[in-house]
């Protein structure tokens, strides 16, 4: 299968969480997958898209629902993670392109959760971790968090910060602003 260089697909997951411990029976589990898609060639944000993932083994606590805004309503609207994934690798083709996300969370969580669920991974083995590549190229003795980072490239944060359409569209102008210091 031949990469395609033409776009990075920035992603940021948002997962059921707890102020402690899940509750018996429960796991953490994708309840949001955020997307943009940057343009190699340019380094313009071409879209940003929030596909909500319904869980099938946790609910939405109160903590997680003043983390991220998202209800145990708006969860169960959404589609499975195997449609997720699907739509991943047919509409946006995952497993061609590099994928990058802000530190390793979100590869890690979409590993062990379709290994779990016994779900075909959505992407290939191209990713790239903007948090360690920003502390890297900014010579920071440890990685710092997106708003951060954001702040330090006088950047503003738009829209909800945890929510991941939102958070993958500033992850991907930090991204940008790092790739655009290459090429000058």
């Amino acid at each position: 299968m031949a990469k395609r260089l033409d776009a990075i697909l920035v992603i940021d997951v948002e997962a059921t969480c707890w102020e402690g411990e899940p509750p018996p029976g429960q796991s953490s589990e994708i309840i949001e997958i955020g997307l943009c898609v940057l343009d190699v060639a340019t380094l313009e944000r071409r879209e940003q898209r929030s596909i909500l993932v319904r869980p099938e083994q946790s609910t939405i606590s109160p903590f997680c629902t003043a983390l991220t805004t998202l209800t145990q309503a708006q969860v169960e609207q959404g589609v499975p993670l195997r449609t997720a994934c699907e739509i991943l690798k047919d509409e946006y083709k995952a497993r061609q392109r590099l994928w990058a996300s802000y530190g390793d969370y979100d590869r890690g969580q979409f590993e062990a959760e379709c290994q779990r669920k016994d779900l075909p991974y959505p992407f290939g083995r191209g990713h790239l971790n903007v948090k360690t590549l920003f502390a890297i190229t900014h010579a920071l003795p440890r990685e710092v968090g997106m708003a951060q980072a954001l702040a330090r490239l006088e950047l503003p944060l738009e829209g909800t910060h945890h929510r991941g359409g939102d958070d993958a569209w500033n992850i991907a102008a930090v991204l940008a602003a790092l790739l655009r210091g290459y090429r000058r």
